[in-house]
C-alpha cells in the first residue's frame, strides 16, 4: 500500500483582533492582552466584539473593496500575507496548480443587511436601487473566489460551510486535495466577517448566548463560573500547505506538519453539543495520526464561553486525556472572542510558535473556575513553559448542527 504524502505548512497569513501577523498576535497572547472591545451593532448598540484593524488597501483598490465583501477582503489580505510568508513567487508558479479551500460560517450577510436597510429607509422599497453586486457577493464560493480574482489564480477554489468547525475543515480539505494530486499548493484555512452582521448578534441574544460584561476585555471567559455567552469576532487565517517533497525541493521553511485529523457529526441537536461525539472525534483523529493521548503536548480547546458548551467539551477532553496532567490545555477565545468560521485556523496559529519556544499561552479571565470545567493541565493566568517542549498540538473546533473537527499538528522532524 502506498504511503500517503506528508503535508506541511510553509506559510501563515492572518488578521485577528490581536494583530495582523503572527509575531504580533503571539506577543499579545503571551502578555495576556485581550483583543475584545466595544463595537457599535445596528439595532443593538455597543456590544463586546473582536474587531480586526488591517489595511484593506494593501492588496485591493478601493473600488474592489466596494464591489466585494468584508469576508473577501479578509481572505485576500490573509492569502497575500500567507504567500509572502511562504516565499512563494507566483510569477514562477503554475497558477492552475494552486487550490483555495476556505472554511466559512457566513459571508455576504453584512452587505445584504445594509442593502435591505437602505432599500427600506431611503428608497421606499424600490428594487431598482438594489445593488447588482448582490449575487456575486452572496454565492457560496465568494471569499475563495475573491482571492482567485485578486491574485489571478486559475486552480480549484471553493468554500467549506462547516459552521464554527470550518477553520479546521478548510485545512483538512487542503490536505486531502494535495494528497489526491489535485493541486501542488493549497491556500487553506477560514475567514469570518461576523461582527458586521447584526443578525448574528441578535440570534445569539435571543438564544441567551451573547456575552455581556461591564468590561469588554473580560466578556469572553471560557471555563469561568460566571461565563454568560459568546463574544462575536471577525478575522481570518490562511495557511500555505504543500507536500513535503515539494516544499523541500524549493527550499521552503517548514513551520509544522499535519499529523492527523477527523471530522464527524453529533446527529443529535441543532445547537447543543454532544460530548460523546466530541470525544469520538478526538480519538479518531489520534488514530488517524497513529498517536495515543500521551503523545499530545497541548490541547487547544474550542470552548466558546457558553455555560453548557464549555462543560460538555471539558467532559470529552477529560475522557480522552484522563487525569495525568501531562497534556497542557488552553483556550484562545478568552483573548479574541469567537471568530466563527475562522476560529479553528486562527486559534491554531496562536499556538504554533510553541513548537519553537515550548510555551503554552494561558487562558485569561478565569477568575472563578467552574468545577465542571476543571481540567488537569489547564493553563490559566500566566503562560506555562512545558518541560521537554511542545511537539504535538491537538486543535478542537466544533460547530452548530453538531459538526466536530479535530486537527493534529506536529513539530517538523525530517
Amino acid at each position: 500500500m502506498n504511503q500517503l504524502p506528508r503535508i506541511v505548512l510553509t506559510g501563515i497569513g492572518l488578521t485577528c483582533p490581536l494583530g495582523n501577523d503572527l509575531p504580533t498576535y503571539r506577543e499579545a497572547l503571551l502578555a495576556g492582552k485581550s483583543g475584545v472591545s466595544l463595537f457599535p451593532v445596528r439595532n443593538m448598540g455597543e456590544q463586546p466584539a473582536g474587531v480586526c484593524d488591517f489595511d484593506q488597501t494593501k492588496y485591493q483598490k478601493r473600488k474592489e473593496i466596494r464591489v466585494g465583501t468584508r469576508a473577501g477582503s479578509i481572505a485576500i489580505y490573509c492569502a497575500n500575507e500567507a504567500i509572502l510568508s511562504a516565499g512563494l513567487n507566483l510569477d514562477e508558479t503554475d497558477s492552475s496548480r494552486i487550490g483555495i479551500y476556505l472554511g466559512i460560517t457566513e459571508h455576504g450577510n453584512v452587505e445584504t443587511e445594509t442593502e435591505v436597510c437602505q432599500l427600506f429607509d431611503h428608497y421606499n422599497e424600490e428594487v431598482k436601487y438594489w445593488t447588482h453586486h448582490h449575487n456575486p457577493r452572496t454565492v457560496a464560493n465568494n471569499p475563495a473566489g475573491e482571492i482567485t480574482v485578486n491574485l489571478g489564480l486559475t486552480g480549484p477554489h471553493y468554500t467549506i460551510g462547516a459552521a464554527c468547525a470550518a477553520g479546521n475543515a478548510g485545512i483538512i480539505q487542503g490536505v486531502q486535495q494535495l494528497r489526491l494530486g489535485e493541486c501542488d499548493f493549497a491556500l487553506a484555512g477560514g475567514v469570518s466577517e461576523s461582527i458586521r452582521a447584526y443578525g448574528i448578534f441578535a440570534g445569539f441574544k435571543s438564544q441567551g448566548a451573547l456575552a455581556a460584561h461591564e468590561d469588554p476585555g473580560k466578556a469572553s471567559r471560557p471555563f469561568d463560573k460566571d461565563r454568560n455567552g459568546i463574544v462575536v469576532s471577525e478575522g481570518g487565517c490562511i495557511y500555505i500547505l504543500e507536500r513535503l517533497d515539494d516544499a523541500q525541493k524549493r527550499g521552503a521553511e517548514i513551520i509544522a506538519e499535519v499529523a492527523g485529523y477527523r471530522i464527524n457529526s453529533d446527529g443529535t441537536d441543532y445547537v447543543l453539543p454532544n460530548p460523546e461525539r466530541q470525544e469520538e472525534c478526538m480519538r479518531q483523529a489520534l488514530a488517524n495520526a497513529n498517536m495515543c493521548p500521551e503523545d499530545i503536548d497541548l490541547v487547544s480547546t474550542h470552548a466558546t464561553s457558553t455555560p453548557q458548551g464549555d462543560e460538555q467539551e471539558c467532559k470529552a477532553v477529560r475522557n480522552v486525556f484522563g487525569e495525568s496532567g501531562n497534556t497542557l490545555v488552553n483556550n484562545t477565545k478568552s483573548f479574541i472572542g469567537h471568530s466563527m468560521g475562522a476560529a479553528g485556523a486562527i486559534e491554531l496559529a496562536g499556538n504554533i510558535p510553541s513548537f519553537k519556544d515550548g510555551i503554552a499561552h494561558a487562558t485569561i479571565n478565569v477568575d472563578n473556575l467552574d468545577p465542571a470545567c476543571a481540567l488537569p493541565g489547564l493553563v490559566t493566568g500566566k503562560p506555562v513553559q512545558k518541560s521537554g517542549g511542545i511537539k504535538v498540538i491537538l486543535n478542537n473546533s466544533f460547530g452548530m448542527l453538531g459538526i466536530n473537527s479535530v486537527l493534529i499538528l506536529k513539530k517538523f522532524d525530517a
